[in-house]
């Protein structure tokens, strides 16, 4: 997303913000890596301003987790739209009391089935092992 379109930012959208993070190990060396964090908007503040901000919530590890990104901050390198989810209102923070709400938004991706595959797959025809497994039971203990 160019900077020019990240104020186009809305809510219900899965997006992901590439952060620029600084770590320091023990002998005081500065390295410099970037960070994805994956959620979806719930709400955008102060819209076109050099102090936008936006909200973005995932579901790690069944704790969900709000980060809250300065839009135009040089620590934001650069966010990415993956999809847009339709919701019910401007700001969706009903989604925080539904933990099970978020997950079903995000598995509802559609994928694409090539059709020659699904003409090429042979059906499996059931096999009914029961009636045989008790004739040999049946034999077993007739024997003894």
């Amino acid at each position: 997303m160019n900077e020019d379109n990240r104020t186009n930012l809305a809510p219900g959208m899965i997006i992901k913000v590439h952060q620029k993070i600084k770590e320091t190990n023990t002998k005081g060396e500065e390295k410099e890596r970037i960070q994805v964090f994956e959620g979806m908007v719930i709400a955008v503040k102060h819209g076109k301003e050099p102090g936008a901000t936006v909200t973005v919530r995932k579901i790690s590890n069944s704790v969900g987790v709000e980060k809250i990104f300065p839009i135009h901050s040089p620590v934001v390198e650069k966010i990415e739209v993956v999809r847009q989810v339709k919701v019910r209102q401007a700001r969706p923070y009903y989604l925080r009391d539904y933990k099970k709400k978020l997950k079903e938004i995000k598995g509802n991706k559609v994928e694409k089935v090539d059709n020659e595959i699904l003409k090429n797959k042979k059906e499996i025809e059931p096999v009914d092992i029961l009636p045989e497994v008790i004739e040999e039971k049946v034999v077993e203990e007739t024997k003894e």
